[in-house]
């Protein structure tokens, strides 16, 4: 056998056993290497959905752990500053709890946290047709309109007296149908400002409401006039005489006199004559001389 090729082959097996020694002591070392510790936080999560108008009860809870610079603000670490608070916003099943989808403790029940600082809950009495066939659910936006008869005032009107206003429930419904139908209800409760409330006891007072759906993306605020019932069907609307005093025994206050302007002065007509070298200037009208230059 060739010297030369025991001598190339010797040496490939020296090279092949250093190489297989280097990589046996590096996978040694690694595999006694310890594992980075990573630091992690307990955080807060809903146990099953949490509807709005709800108490949150520890049973409704659960912690799970999470790594601690992936902590989500807002978030909570301790189940008891959590229980014992109303939900103002829906929470889903293995979702964290946050602090903006919950009310202070003791801000009440129901509907009571729901309503913002500032703000009103008034209900309104609806049927079928003024609740738009049921279509007004919760979150949905309205106008109301109202219809009456104003004092001293011979007529019907129909006003648009409230826009935009937040449907907050449909009633004891505090969420909208998941399904999208229709929830036929006898009340309506609405989101409005205090000044806005006495607007609306006032016209569900002194008229029958009507409320009007609208998108909920349009923030456009319609300037109407309002309608009046001899609108309605082509006739001209007569105002009624002022009347002064109270009772059955008041008496009509008669109408001042009619005053009418004077005729405008008639302006007579001028034709100039010239008859050679005389001119006259005559004036056309009853009576009228004619004038020589």
């Amino acid at each position: 056998m060739d010297r030369r090729f025991l001598t190339v082959l010797a040496m490939s097996v020296v090279l092949a056993l250093v190489v297989s020694a280097i990589f046996y002591q590096m996978s040694a070392r690694g595999g006694h290497a310890k594992p980075k510790q990573v630091e992690t936080r307990d955080l807060v999560t809903a146990a099953q959905p949490l509807p709005v108008g709800s108490t949150v009860d520890r049973a409704q809870l659960k912690l799970v752990k999470i790594p601690a610079d992936l902590f989500p603000h807002g978030g909570f670490s301790k189940v008891e500053d959590v229980i014992d608070r109303p939900v103002i916003s829906n929470i889903l099943l293995d979702e964290p709890v946050f602090e903006g989808r919950l009310a202070a403790r003791g801000s009440g029940l129901g509907l009571a946290p729901i309503i913002p600082p500032g703000m009103r809950a008034v209900s309104v009495r609806v049927n079928e047709v003024v609740g738009v066939s049921g279509f007004v659910l919760p979150g949905m936006r309205v106008d109301v309109l109202v219809t009456g008869r104003p004092p001293n005032y011979n007529g019907t009107i129909t006003t648009t007296v409230l826009q935009n206003i937040v449907v907050l429930s449909a009633g004891h419904t505090l969420q909208p149908e998941s399904r999208g139908q229709a929830i036929n209800v006898p009340v309506v409760t609405l989101l409005v400002s205090p000044e806005e409330a006495e607007i609306l006891t006032l016209a569900g007072n002194e008229g029958r409401i009507q409320l009007v759906l609208r998108n909920g993306t349009d923030q456009i605020f319609a300037k109407t006039r309002g309608r009046d019932l001899s609108e309605l069907y082509g006739t001209r609307q007569t105002k009624p005489e002022p009347v002064s005093g109270a009772g059955a025994g008041a008496k009509v206050r008669a109408s001042p006199p009619t005053v009418r302007a004077a005729a405008p002065p008639v302006v007579a007509d001028e034709i100039v004559m010239i008859r050679g070298t005389q001119k006259t200037l005559e004036v056309v009208g009853p009576h009228k001389p004619a004038v020589n230059n």
